[in-house]
């Protein structure tokens, strides 16, 4: 797995409890690549740490178009098999 460095200054710099530094980053990351159409819905979601409930509330609540492939079908009938 790769580790994104965040300087130090700017990860103590975040105004939010320390717990929940990483979570919230990695959330974000999620939100604005999948967005941006660079991770699909499932990637996106496992990189969010999120179940596919939670993401899709998350981003009906920021008003984030769902984008759908040919691709994700495929992923969510892989985890609907497992």
């Amino acid at each position: 797995m790769a580790d994104i460095e965040i300087p130090d200054g700017v990860y103590e710099a975040m105004e939010l409890p320390e717990p929940d530094r990483d979570a919230t980053m990695k959330t974000e990351l999620a939100v604005s690549l999948y967005d941006r159409g660079v991770l699909s819905f499932g990637k996106a979601r496992q990189l969010a740490d999120h179940s596919a409930r939670e993401f899709h509330r998350l981003l009906g609540d920021r008003q984030i178009e769902r984008h759908y492939t040919s691709e994700e079908l495929d992923e969510d009938l892989d985890y609907a098999r497992e």
